[in-house]
């Protein structure tokens, strides 16, 4: 199993930034990719960028490219996620997530392709 621990959310003015942590551990030697999700109240779980373990490619929604960045501490089996230039509609629950490699043909951007979740971490922007 691969446990995963999502930090660094918080309250944070429009125009500001935040930098989220997902640490792993357990058996991540069968790790394709990772992904981060998001979900606002009443609205679905959506995608929000994905890196490759492997190559190091990666994947944003429309709505954060250029604001969000996606990376990983190789040291720390860390993934990151640098968000820049918040707005209101980026308050969410943030997620991150395990792609294993015998689902390495799913599509990055959909939710059935991740295995293991974290908990989560609130990300609140303020207008």
């Amino acid at each position: 199993q691969v446990q995963l621990a999502e930090s660094g959310g918080g309250l944070v003015q429009a125009g500001g930034s935040l930098r989220l942590s997902c640490a792993a551990s357990g058996r991540t030697s069968s790790t394709y990719a990772m992904g981060w999700f998001r979900q606002a109240p009443g609205k679905e779980r959506e995608f929000v960028a994905a890196l490759s373990w492997i190559g190091g490619s990666t994947d944003y929604a429309d709505s954060v490219k250029g604001r969000f960045t996606i990376s990983r501490d190789n040291a720390k089996n860390t993934m990151l996620l640098q968000m820049n230039s918040l707005k209101p509609e980026d308050t969410a629950v943030y997620y991150c997530a395990t792609q294993p490699v015998s689902r390495r043909f799913y599509s990055r951007t959909d939710y059935s392709a991740y295995d293991y979740w974290g908990q989560g971490t609130q990300v609140t922007v303020s207008s």
